[in-house]
């Protein structure tokens, strides 16, 4: 079998509104053609214009090649020996960042490959399952241009979570910081006081998680807050620091009451290896499509593994990612959760509309697919009623 064709589709939602904080808004997605006819799927979550013209730019000299020309012609069965040949070839300049992202999404799309051609899931492919189900968590954005809206609606998202049956859900609760909402500016009081009204409202039998999304500058200044938290029975708390803050990741492990999570944005094991050594983190975040696909998620959940961390992968792409997701849980023995978003509990038409993530949830457990590769049904109407037309620079 032969790579033939990468094709990159660039998707946008109506409506884009860049002070939004979403990445559910636009899209990028990559499909890799063979010439036995099957074709696998790919994601990113970034930039999707970047990633695009991170795949197609032509080559420049031996440490740029061009990573469609490197791919064409090859055997999609190598994913190892291809991702190591990309990696090398294109170091000069996606060492890191958006290059390893798009990257992440063709090598997502060569697992499917394999999986379909095979007629075995990805997870039988990364060493079989660890247990005949997955745990996900509804991960809730709620809305709302004021401090008090944005709590009723959370409240609202996570009553509406329980009753569809999960037992667990992540509090995105930002009211300062990059990450902030609509503008919004709340104080440290005041998101406490919206968690333990979540908690009140769930009541003590269901798991809940905090993400801040990066909103303090230093571990003193979180500690001020989070020190007051240990009541809540958090599961974890999500990016309290800027990414690269290792020494301050490192004080919060140590003195935080309750598990401290982080890795969304990461690229490449490397990365990976300092959060868990310098920045000591208790779970490990990798986004699939960002940290280098498949192929890199599960050296990173090895990692993780070996210092006994736990991990829970972060998605906030389509059914595509969420169904690589729930792969890489399935055949690692350390992943309590993953994050989910079923079209019930999202605004995202990309989400609702793209793709068929082929799972299904009962009880508050998505049983694991035996469809072959992804498991991945692609809503071919979405991809042409959302692709844009190629920018002209």
């Amino acid at each position: 079998m032969k790579i033939t064709d990468i094709e990159c589709h660039i998707l946008v939602a109506p409506g884009l509104r860049d002070d939004a904080t979403s990445s559910s808004q636009d899209n990028i997605v990559v499909l890799v053609h063979t010439d036995s006819g099957i074709t696998g799927i790919g994601e990113t979550d970034v930039g999707p214009w970047i990633a695009k013209a991170v795949i197609e730019s032509p080559s420049s000299h031996t440490m740029a090649l061009g990573i469609k020309d490197l791919l064409i012609g090859q055997d999609p069965f190598d994913t190892t020996a291809l991702w190591e040949k990309i990696y090398v070839s294109t170091c000069m300049s996606t060492r890191r960042g958006a290059g390893i992202c798009a990257i992440g999404a063709i090598d997502m799309a060569l697992w499917d490959i394999k999986g379909k051609a095979l007629g075995l899931p990805c997870y039988k492919l990364l060493g079989g399952a660890h247990a005949d189900h997955i745990v996900p968590y509804a991960s809730l954005q709620p809305d709302g241009e004021t401090v008090e809206k944005y709590q009723a609606s959370l409240i609202d998202w996570l009553l509406l979570a329980k009753t569809h049956g999960f037992v667990a859900a992540k509090l995105e609760c930002t009211l300062g910081g990059p990450y902030r909402h609509q503008g919004l500016d709340g104080t440290d009081e005041q998101m406490t006081e919206i968690i333990t009204a979540c908690r009140q409202a769930v009541g003590r039998d269901f798991t809940l998680m905090v993400d801040v999304q990066y909103l303090w500058r230093d571990a003193k200044s979180a500690l001020r807050t989070i020190s007051h938290w240990a009541d809540l029975d958090l599961f974890f708390l999500e990016t309290p620091l800027r990414t690269d803050n290792l020494n301050g990741y490192a004080t919060l492990v140590r003195e935080a009451p309750m598990r401290i999570a982080a890795g969304e944005w990461l690229t490449t094991r490397f990365e990976f290896a300092e959060l868990l050594d310098v920045g000591q983190i208790d779970v490990a975040q990798p986004d699939i499509g960002r940290v280098g696909g498949l192929t890199e998620a599960i050296r990173v959940c090895h990692m993780a593994e070996d210092r006994g961390r736990l991990i829970v992968p972060h998605c906030w792409n389509s059914g595509i990612g969420i169904a690589a997701s729930a792969h890489l849980a399935a055949a690692i023995p350390h992943c309590p959760f993953i994050e989910y978003l079923p079209a019930e509990l999202t605004d995202s038409l990309l989400r609702v509309e793209l793709a068929d993530d082929g799972l299904e949830m009962k009880n508050g457990e998505l049983a694991l697919s035996n469809k072959p590769g992804l498991g991945v049904e692609l809503n071919r109407d979405a991809l042409e009623k959302y692709r844009t037309q190629p920018l002209v620079l």
